[in-house]
């Protein structure tokens, strides 16, 4: 069982980094987390897989009055996303016709929701902007969506300033990826220890609740 749930989760975040790479090659928008990684790269010079990982660590840090607790695949989630979206980056081409950047997109945004189906489901904890996001609204009383909406309007807006990319994507993203992921997760989730085959924790409003993936 621990050798499934360790593949599984190198194996999601690898896709996810993967799917980064191709949202941007796409060209039609990014996530909001994304605008805003590919809004400090264009500023700072670095790679965005770069800032994916300064970033998740700086997130890190806002775990700390919420007291939430990392786990190993918190900090897997942290390196990993980066290095891939980079990979992804160095071997895939952009297209400029729109055919090929809507397949993209279709892609991208179907592999994204596999990948976070396979980490969450792996249960070695959230990663760091999950858990930015339930520790706040555990520490606030505020709904998970609530607190959801919030930090991604923040970082949409502050991204889009910055210069990221904010299209179709961005909204294709926001409507598919909660069903997508919600339909993908049963098929992944890795029993919890004690619980049936058939144990599944999905938050209520119909989105994967990462903090109720124990961390290790």
């Amino acid at each position: 069982m621990m050798i499934r749930r360790l593949v599984q989760l190198s194996t999601g975040l690898a896709m996810y980094g993967i799917s980064l790479a191709l949202f941007i090659r796409a060209g039609l928008g990014l996530d909001p987390w994304d605008v805003f990684h590919q809004g400090v790269a264009g500023k700072t010079g670095l790679s965005i897989g770069v800032v994916v990982i300064i970033v998740s660590f700086l997130v890190l840090l806002l775990w700390i009055p919420l007291r939430q607790r990392p786990g190993f695949g918190t900090l897997c989630n942290a390196i990993l996303v980066g290095v891939f979206a980079d990979v992804g980056l160095a071997l895939i081409p952009a297209f400029s016709h729109l055919g090929g950047q809507i397949a993209m997109l279709g892609g991208a945004v179907v592999l994204n929701g596999i990948a976070s189906a396979c980490y969450i489901g792996a249960r070695f904890g959230p990663g760091a902007r999950d858990g930015l996001m339930t520790g706040l609204a555990r520490r606030t009383g505020w709904s998970v969506r609530l607190s959801r909406t919030l930090i991604e309007v923040v970082v949409l807006g502050a991204g889009w300033l910055l210069g990221g990319s904010v299209g179709i994507g961005t909204v294709v993203y926001a409507l598919a990826i909660g069903p997508l992921v919600q339909l993908l997760l049963p098929y992944f989730l890795v029993p919890a220890a004690g619980a049936g085959a058939d144990s599944k924790s999905v938050a209520p409003e119909g989105k994967p609740d990462s903090e109720s993936v124990p961390a290790s």
